[in-house]
């Protein structure tokens, strides 16, 4: 086999390894940041004020009042992921002029809903949360 044979044959079998190759991406969103049941249980206490509790969670998404005028917070936690796979496979391109693309993926969402009462002096007297996932 001549040099020039031996160059033509190296370049197909590196278009070939190319143009069938397999790829993956995978794509994270979040809408949570770090906030999650643990900080909860280990952070939020009776007693805290409403700025110890803006420290642990951050500002609340929605804020109410009672007849009393005592403050009740609400934060939504919201954390989303999806993942994709796209494969690619043929055979060369350039030689046989097919191939074959499939793309597939999942998706997950977990929420984290918490609420915290305060008294009038702006102190935590009561506060719950509930997690789901699907």
């Amino acid at each position: 086999m001549g040099s020039f044979s031996r160059l033509l044959f190296l370049s197909i079998i590196t278009l070939f390894a190319t143009a069938c190759q397999t790829a993956s991406n995978s794509a994270k969103s979040s809408s949570v940041g770090h906030v999650t049941a643990g900080t909860v249980q280990r952070f939020i206490r009776n007693g805290m004020t409403s700025a110890e509790v803006v420290e642990v969670l951050g500002s609340p998404n929605m804020v109410t009042k009672n007849a009393e005028g005592n403050e009740t917070w609400v934060y939504d936690k919201i954390h989303s992921e999806y993942e994709a796979t796209r494969s690619e496979s043929g055979i060369c391109l350039i030689l046989f002029g097919g191939s074959s693309s499939k793309a597939s993926g999942s998706s997950s969402e977990r929420t984290l809903t918490i609420v915290v009462h305060f008294d009038e002096n702006s102190r935590v007297i009561d506060f719950s949360y509930r997690t789901t996932s699907f």
